[in-house]
């Protein structure tokens, strides 16, 4: 098992501020630990969170399209 982060270091992970983490958790947006009164992240969490985000394009890329043509 890999060490948990702490907020701050899931915080730097994700590239973020603490802050809008805090507001994840609260509102229950992502997965996390309760270690004691502390909240801890798993990498693999924040790695599907981000991955659950991902958005696909609608239409094929520019140079796609000439190549259609």
């Amino acid at each position: 098992m890999e060490p948990l982060l702490t907020l701050d270091e899931a915080a730097a992970f994700l590239r973020t501020k603490p802050r809008f983490m805090r507001r994840l958790v609260a509102e229950r947006r992502i997965t996390f630990h309760k270690v004691g009164r502390f909240v801890r992240f798993d990498l693999t969490d924040l790695v599907a969170y981000v991955a659950a985000g991902r958005v696909e394009p609608i239409r094929p890329a520019l140079h796609e399209r000439r190549e259609l043509v």
